[in-house]
C-alpha cells in the first residue's frame, strides 16, 4: 500500500478518555463477522479507542424484524437503520468478513451515511465464482461447498464456560488466539442454557447467513464506487484464496494490504490488525 504522506503515529494502548476528547474523535462503526458477536473484538477495539469513537451492534442476524434471506437485503436494511438511528453524520465503516460485505452494500445504497469502508478479509466474490455461487444456491447445492455444512452441526452446548474455553483452545481455528481474546469470545459468545452454556450466535443464524451469501457483489462494486474503500486481509486467509482477490484489488486499487494471519487475523493479532486498519483509514480519508 503506497500511502506514506502524513502517516499517523503508531497506535498506543488505550487510556481513559473524557467526554470532550470522545466528542472530537471520528466515529467508527464496526460490523462483526458471521458467528462472532462484536464484543469478541474487545482487544482489537482497545488498540483503536484513542483514535476513534467506536460503536457496533452487538449481534447481527438475530433480529426477527430483519430476517436472514438470500442476498442479505434485510441485514443491509438493519445496518442502515442502525446508522440512521444512532448518528447524525457520516461514519467510518469497518467490517470483518460478513461485516465488510454489509458495509459495501450499505455504502452503495446510502453513501450519505458513510465516509469510507474498510474491508477486513472481506473479498468481493465476482465473475465465475459469483456465477457458480448463484447456480449452486438455485439447485440447493450450496450447502456442500460453503461453511454451512459445518455450522449447522457445530457443537453448541457445554457444561460451563471453562469447559467451553478448553474446547475452543484445542481447536485449530482458535488455538492461535491470545488467551484474553478467546476468553472474550467465551464470555460474550455464550449464554446460559438449562444444561450449562450455549452459543449466543445460533447455529441456525450462522448457517442462514452462509447460505444467503450475496452473489451480486461484482455488479454492485463496479466503479465508480461512491465512497473510498480499502482492504486489509490476512496473508494466509483460506477464504480470500477461495474467493479470489482480483475483483477486490480492482475495487480498492492501491488501498490494499495484507498482514500475517488468516481470516480471523483481528482475533489472532489484535494490535497489528488495529495498526493496519488505522493506517488504512488515514489513507482513505487523506488521499
Amino acid at each position: 500500500m503506497n500511502c506514506d504522506r502524513n502517516m499517523p503515529p503508531p497506535i498506543q494502548p488505550s487510556a481513559d478518555i473524557g467526554p470532550n476528547q470522545a466528542a472530537s474523535r471520528p466515529v467508527l462503526h464496526f460490523v462483526h463477522a458471521n458467528s462472532f458477536p462484536a464484543d469478541t473484538y474487545r482487544v482489537f477495539f482497545d488498540h483503536l479507542h484513542d483514535h476513534y469513537d467506536i460503536h457496533a451492534l452487538a449481534m447481527h442476524a438475530h433480529n426477527p424484524r430483519y430476517p436472514v434471506r438470500n442476498g442479505w437485503h434485510a441485514l443491509t436494511l438493519e445496518l442502515i437503520d442502525e446508522l440512521t438511528a444512532r448518528y447524525d453524520r457520516p461514519v467510518i465503516l469497518v467490517g470483518h468478513s460478513m461485516g465488510g460485505m454489509l458495509g459495501l452494500m450499505v455504502a452503495k445504497a446510502r453513501p450519505d451515511l458513510v465516509r469510507c469502508v474498510v474491508l477486513m478479509d472481506s473479498p468481493v466474490v465476482a465473475g465465475w465464482r459469483a456465477f457458480l455461487l448463484r447456480f449452486a444456491k438455485s439447485v440447493g447445492a450450496d450447502r456442500k461447498f460453503s461453511p454451512a455444512r459445518l455450522s449447522e452441526k457445530r457443537r453448541n452446548l457445554w457444561a460451563n464456560h471453562e469447559e467451553a474455553f478448553q474446547h475452543f483452545a484445542s481447536k485449530k481455528t482458535f488455538c492461535s488466539w491470545p488467551p484474553e481474546v478467546l476468553r472474550d469470545y467465551v464470555e460474550y459468545g455464550l449464554m446460559p442454557h438449562p444444561e450449562g452454556v450455549t452459543l449466543r450466535f445460533t447455529r441456525e443464524a450462522e448457517t442462514a447467513v452462509y447460505r444467503g451469501l450475496p452473489h451480486h457483489m461484482g455488479s454492485l462494486t463496479r466503479k465508480p464506487f461512491p465512497v473510498p474503500v480499502g482492504f486489509v486481509g490476512g496473508a494466509e486467509s483460506v477464504e480470500c484464496r477461495q474467493a479470489g482477490l482480483k475483483a477486490t484489488r480492482k475495487l480498492v486499487g492501491r488501498n490494499f494490504r495484507q498482514i500475517p494471519g488468516g481470516h480471523l487475523f483481528p482475533m489472532e493479532s489484535p494490535k497489528p490488525a488495529a495498526d493496519a486498519v488505522h493506517d488504512m483509514i488515514h489513507c482513505l480519508l487523506h488521499s
